[in-house]
């Protein structure tokens, strides 16, 4: 007889045990609890401790922490018919827990779907200089979309970005070529600017110089100077015609 009111007391405080275990939920600073009772929505609870009543009320925890949600990879159809993969990445929190669980099944899930569609949706509308060169107006286009279609849920969208763009091989090398053209072209252009302004500063010495002779023959015999101080060279010394003609006009003697 005592071993069977023993064995009802360690039973009594079995339940007791796993009542109160089941009773007391503790919640840290970044969840939340949506609390159900009999299936009908009755509070949002936490953080901190929790009681419940077990097998009438229910607990669903929800976290607000930022979610970092990446975006595979989707085949995009740029305006320009350029076929390209571009993938991105989404941060979302929750910030209603009760619309989280009770106006959509499975919140994550649904915000992953959203966001690769979106981010076909509007990369397929864009061309692809767009793409490359405007990737923020992109990232801001998506983060309103989701922002705005994730709002029933209690989920808020904060930022939105486009981590990479694959290009087709063809394409790469189309772009290397004209990158490589463009490059080229500036090079030429830097160059005919350089020899316009030497050919503007070498026309305004040779105006200087011909306004003084003296200079001009200083001018041409370092010019010499410099021929000179190269190995083997040859230098002619052209001589004025009016210092050789009286030598050609002399007669010349008869023996």
């Amino acid at each position: 007889m005592q071993f069977g009111i023993g064995t009802g007391t360690l039973v009594l405080i079995g339940l007791a045990v796993l009542f109160l275990w089941s009773a007391v939920k503790i919640l840290p600073e970044y969840e939340r609890g949506v609390i159900f009772f009999l299936g009908r929505f009755q509070a949002v609870k936490g953080p901190g401790l929790i009681f419940i009543i077990p097998g009438v009320q229910k607990m669903v925890k929800v976290s607000l922490r930022t979610v970092t949600m990446d975006v595979p990879p989707q085949e995009v159809i740029t305006r320009d018919n350029v076929s390209v993969k571009v993938n991105a990445v989404v941060y979302f929190r929750v910030m209603s827990p009760d619309k989280a669980i009770i106006s959509i099944e499975n919140y994550l899930y649904a915000a992953s779907q959203l966001s690769q569609t979106t981010l076909r949706s509007v990369c397929g509308q864009a061309e692809l200089d767009e793409l490359l060169t405007e990737r923020d107006k992109i990232n801001k286009a998506i983060q309103e979309i989701l922002d705005k279609q994730t709002d029933p849920w209690g989920i808020k969208v904060s930022l939105v970005e486009v981590k990479a763009i694959d290009l087709p091989e063809e394409m790469k090398r189309a772009m290397a070529k004209q990158a490589e053209a463009e490059r080229e072209k500036r090079a030429k252009i830097i160059h005919a600017e350089g020899e316009l302004m030497a050919s503007y500063k070498i026309l305004e010495a040779a105006d200087l110089l011909s306004k003084n002779a003296v200079s001009l023959q200083l001018r041409y015999l370092q010019t010499l100077t410099e021929i000179a101080a190269e190995k083997n060279s040859t230098i002619i010394f052209p001589l004025p015609m009016d210092l050789v003609k009286p030598f050609l006009n002399m007669p010349l003697k008869k023996e």
